[in-house]
């Protein structure tokens, strides 16, 4: 049975929990309760309960100021942690220590006896798992012995002639005369060391009961077994093998399979096997990958790459990103498509790399550069690109943001000059680029409307219509043609009332009448 402590300062709480909760219905059993934080520790070191229900908020030492002392001293326990207070950062800092139960009083009997289940059925997987690595790691102490794993290493990994077969057989007490056989690799992903590779082999070897061989080489768990299934039995039971070894390590692994073949060319199927496992680098991890998983794509391989550098570069200092990101993924899926060498493949990525962080200030493309060992030693593509994808990320919206620090000034420019000179006739686009800014006068168009959203005429117009509604509700008396003088159609009142209409729907005196009478 799991032991529980409560704590709380409330007496009447830890006494009503003991005596309205059915522990024992729950595999558990309480063992005491206590007042405040230190007293509960003292308690702790003396009994070591599986399990502690404590309040929060308590004199001395509080509910998180106790999990954090006991999270240091006995990681095992588990907590359920009640509170009056619904502020997150009380969740947010006990879940830092593991805490995934936490609940809000007043809290009943049902809620309390719930978490409790859950973090007992916790122990119980836990306690399990345990068992299960303890009984791999003794069935590690009875395997074949070293000696003979190593010698099979040198027979698949080294060619032997099939006349050497015998003495293997007499040695190690195996049956090396399956007709045909296959072999497989295993390769983990992500962090791992030898009881993962130890559990991997072992977990294989009871769901292929068909084995002949099995071993350890390099990073890789190495099978040989016959060839008497279908290869989608086979992968079904390879996928079992996956699913059964990440319930207990959470490690993913990749799976290379080769065809079938004599027993005496167990090293020509190897190598196989090894090819198949290097095209992990296109496919990514994770996968079962076959022969006929690699594309014969010798004629388009044959073919030099070429990728433009020089315009990705300028997409770059642009500042696009959608662009830039759309620029990469062809670049990736090119070389995805055709397959070249691995080591060809990252010379081309390592190049457009270089070629883009040159864009940096020396600072920053220091800094890029001290990344690319890592980004050389990346086991994927995907890696690769993902990696790429970052970085380019980054230095594009840093050219986003500079571009546009520099337009919000140049049309800020702009719409100052519009309103300082709104009543000269001449006024333009090619006005304003050529005799006040002296730029180009189609650049400073398409950068007026990505910055405004109107063209740079429509924008005038626009201004000088607000103006001429201004004069007209402010000034009475004033003319049309007064009106076309002060805002730039200059002794052209008809075509200013053109204007003025075709956007208020009046003429000038029209409107004059239409807000006297409103």
């Amino acid at each position: 049975m799991y032991k529980v402590l409560l704590v709380d300062d409330e007496r009447i709480i830890t006494e009503g929990m003991a005596k309205v909760i059915n522990w024992e219905s729950m595999g558990t059993r309480l063992i005491a309760t206590a007042r405040n934080g230190i007293e509960a520790l003292n308690l702790i070191e003396q009994e070591k309960p599986d399990i502690i229900v404590s309040d929060i908020k308590m004199p001395g030492m509080n509910g998180l100021q106790l999990v954090e002392k006991v999270h240091k001293i006995f990681p095992e326990i588990r907590f359920v942690l009640l509170t009056g207070f619904s502020e997150f950062e009380y969740a947010k800092q006990a879940m830092s220590f593991g805490v995934k139960h936490y609940l809000l009083k007043p809290c009943n009997e049902n809620s309390i006896m719930e978490a409790v289940l859950e973090l007992c059925e916790e122990l119980s997987q836990k306690r399990n798992r345990d068992q299960f690595i303890q009984g791999l790691k003794k069935t590690l102490e009875d395997v074949m012995p070293y000696a003979k794993e190593q010698l099979l290493k040198e027979f698949i990994t080294n060619h032997y002639e099939t006349k050497e077969l015998g003495s293997y057989q007499r040695l190690f007490h195996v049956d090396l005369h399956a007709t045909h056989v296959r072999v497989v690799l295993f390769q983990l992903e992500g962090e791992y060391d030898f009881e993962h590779m130890f559990a991997m082999k072992n977990i294989a070897e009871q769901i292929l009961e068909n084995h002949q061989l099995s071993c350890t080489v390099g990073e890789t768990v190495l099978l040989v077994i016959e060839d008497c299934e279908e290869v989608n039995e086979l992968q079904e039971k390879i996928e079992k093998i996956k699913e059964t070894f990440y319930q207990y390590y959470h490690l993913d692994s990749t799976v290379a399979i080769s065809n079938g073949g004599s027993i005496g060319h167990a090293n020509k199927l190897y190598r196989e096997a090894l090819d198949c496992l290097s095209y992990r680098f296109y496919l990514g991890e994770g996968g079962i990958i076959t022969k006929h998983d690699i594309p014969n794509n010798k004629e388009s391989s044959a073919d030099e790459f070429y990728f433009d550098e020089q315009t990705f570069c300028r997409l770059v200092k642009s500042g696009s990103w959608e662009e830039v990101h759309k620029e990469l993924d062809n670049f990736f899926n090119r070389l995805l498509f055709i397959t070249q060498d691995i080591n060809k493949t990252k010379s081309y990525v390592i190049q457009l790399y270089n070629a883009m962080i040159r864009l940096c200030n020396v600072e920053e493309m220091n800094e890029y550069l001290s990344k690319l060992t890592s980004l050389l030693e990346m086991d994927t593509i995907q890696q690769m690109k993902s990696y790429f994808e970052h970085v380019a990320e980054e230095i594009t919206l840093s050219f986003f943001s500079v571009n546009k620090n520099k337009h919000s000034a140049i049309i800020n420019n702009v719409i100052e000059i519009i309103e300082q000179h709104i009543s000269n006739q001449n006024m333009s686009l090619h006005w304003v680029a050529n005799e006040m800014l002296y730029m180009n006068a189609d650049y400073l168009g398409k950068l007026f409307k990505k910055e405004t959203g109107i063209k740079f005429s429509h924008y005038i117009t626009k201004k000088r219509i607000e103006m001429a509604i201004d004069l007209i509700e402010k000034e009475n008396d004033v003319k049309v043609f007064e009106i076309a003088e002060k805002i730039g159609y200059g002794d052209n009142p008809q075509y200013f009332s053109q204007v003025f209409k075709k956007h208020t729907g009046y003429t000038p005196s029209e409107y004059k009448r239409e807000s006297l009478l409103g």
